[in-house]
């Protein structure tokens, strides 16, 4: 898998859905589709796992520029959700996508509502790390600093 590739398939960009039972023997075999895979992933020393739930409403911008001390698996469940990580351009993740990002110090600028008529829901599992916040919000000075790291904005 070339690099690009390696990225993409890492940060679940063209989530696809991959079959990994075979299509004769037992009924377990054939109940498995890999949603997302990710690679490589780092896992804090210590850490827990915490699986939420998130509703946004029509239209909502979602959470604030944040962080997360460890690695984020996500499943929207319905709608859909702008999503942009630090360095990647932002995106719209529909109904049956999956997203990821690794966490630490990459910061997670979007996750809202990509609707303004309907319900977004998704699921997100992230690891914590012990006595850290599963959230960080990232102040204004800091977004400064660093806006030479966020992809270009889209142009309307």
């Amino acid at each position: 898998m070339s690099d690009n590739a390696q990225h993409a398939h890492a940060h679940g960009h063209g989530s696809q859905r991959h079959k990994t039972g075979s299509e004769v023997g037992p009924s377990w075999t054939r109940a498995l589709t890999v949603l997302q895979h990710a690679v490589p992933i780092t896992i804090p020393h210590g850490a827990s796992a915490m699986t939420i739930h998130v509703a946004w409403e029509p239209g909502d911008p979602g959470t604030p520029p944040h962080r997360h001390p460890g690695p984020a698996f996500g499943y929207v469940i319905k709608g859909a959700v702008r999503f942009e990580l630090e360095g990647e351009p932002e995106r719209v993740i529909e109904a049956g996508g999956t997203f990821w990002e690794p966490g630490g110090d990459t910061i997670h600028y979007q996750d809202g509502n990509a609707l303004s008529d309907r319900r977004t829901e998704f699921v997100v599992t992230t690891m914590c790390v012990p006595g850290k916040p599963m959230l960080e919000l990232v102040d204004e000075e800091e977004l400064k600093r660093r806006a030479h790291l966020r992809a270009p904005r889209p142009t309307i």
